[in-house]
């Protein structure tokens, strides 16, 4: 049973959102904070293993949150569910040690897939997200460095890029015509030379480095 604590200051979206955990199979809400006050006390009591955060609350900043629990070392997954897409928020909650970062204004049903996906070792990020990743490190790359040399095969630079437009793993591999275990090798294998733990930080440290596109 994947156990899910929601921090979310909007009473009916905190209501769907736990509506449609508890509808699926194998999840739970088991916690629900309205503001970083509230939120401090549900990350203090643990006992869940996806946290789902807001970062515009009322009294503060989620990014404050989301670094707080990433400092206890437990093995829970950090899922950002919220309005924004500003580049610079999105950096600083990954930075803080989110795993996934979804927009509220996709399909409710995406935030349960995003908990399955985050759980297998996935780290969900909507297509918006991920190009705002990429515009932001394209804008921080000086053009008079030198073309960067790729530690990454050109077929994991293949799957990076398709990552980085959106694509799941499925769908990665129906792409590039290979089974999903394939592709989750080749993950793996970005993960390691890039020294990250999740999509996220690999387009982060993959854009920082120029290592792929922006498409």
């Amino acid at each position: 049973m994947i156990r899910v604590a929601i921090i979310e200051d909007d009473p009916i979206l905190a209501g769907r959102f736990a509506d449609a955990v508890n509808a699926a199979t194998g999840m739970m809400v088991v916690n629900k904070a309205n503001s970083v006050i509230s939120g401090s006390g549900l990350v203090d009591a643990g006992g869940y293993d996806v946290l789902l955060c807001d970062l515009g609350l009322p009294d503060g900043d989620g990014t404050t949150l989301i670094a707080k629990e990433a400092a206890k070392g437990r093995d829970t997954d950090i899922l950002v569910i919220t309005q924004f897409a500003d580049q610079q928020k999105v950096l600083d909650s990954i930075r803080a040690g989110a795993r996934g970062y979804l927009l509220k204004d996709q399909r409710i049903e995406s935030c349960v897939e995003a908990i399955s996906e985050i759980r297998r070792g996935g780290s969900p990020i909507s297509p918006v997200i991920a190009r705002r990743i990429m515009e932001q490190m394209v804008e921080d790359r000086s053009p008079t460095l030198p073309p960067p040399v790729s530690p990454l095969s050109e077929r994991e630079t293949e799957v990076l890029q398709l990552l980085a437009r959106g694509f799941s793993y499925a769908e990665c591999g129906d792409i590039l015509h290979v089974s999903l275990n394939t592709i989750g090798f080749h993950v793996k294998n970005i993960y390691r030379k890039l020294e990250v733990n999740s999509r996220a930080e690999a387009l982060f440290e993959a854009g920082s480095q120029g290592l792929i596109a922006r498409n």
